[in-house]
């Protein structure tokens, strides 16, 4: 199991970083704990593709969750006055997270193929070749699939495109 923590874990917390906006101990330490319980008899060498699916989808479960509400209602006043300071209204702040949403939806509607690329491109802030060397997949497929993932994503969100 350390192996497993030790191989996957800054890509836990850019997967947590990038999904919830933030580091978020609990939801790592959620994720460890669903891939100690699940990780009997799995193959090794899709290991960091299932825990990366398992980080994702436990991110996306927190942001459901009744304490994720509860956080968001929890405004101190040094966060209200910078929110003023920076001229963002709760409607800006609520549309931003309404955005984000709806580009998490999107990208969780690409063929696999894509999402994976474009997960690891986008979200994980891989290059070309460790995509390529983690998908075992030549680089130029790698840039056709993340092209064809931003045109599909392009015209699912055009209506953000246009804000």
């Amino acid at each position: 199991m350390k192996k497993i923590i030790n191989e996957n874990k800054k890509n836990i917390k850019a997967i947590i970083r990038n999904i919830v906006g933030r580091e978020n101990e609990d939801i790592e330490q959620e994720v460890y704990i669903k891939v100690w319980k699940n990780s009997n008899g799995k193959n090794i060498s899709k290991l960091s593709q299932w825990v990366n699916k398992i980080t994702a989808n436990t991110c996306k479960d927190f942001l459901k969750s009744k304490q994720y509400r509860i956080e968001n209602m929890k405004i101190d006043d040094e966060n209200a006055l910078n929110s003023i300071k920076e001229n963002k209204t709760p409607e800006k702040i609520l549309n931003s997270k309404q955005r984000q949403k709806m580009i998490l939806k999107a990208v969780d509607e690409l063929p696999k193929k894509m999402r994976d690329v474009i997960i690891l491109y986008e979200f994980e802030q891989k290059s070309y070749d460790e995509i390529s060397q983690k998908l075992n997949v030549p680089i130029g497929t790698i840039k056709s699939r993340l092209h064809c993932a931003r045109e599909i994503l392009k015209d699912d969100l055009a209506e953000l495109i246009g804000d």
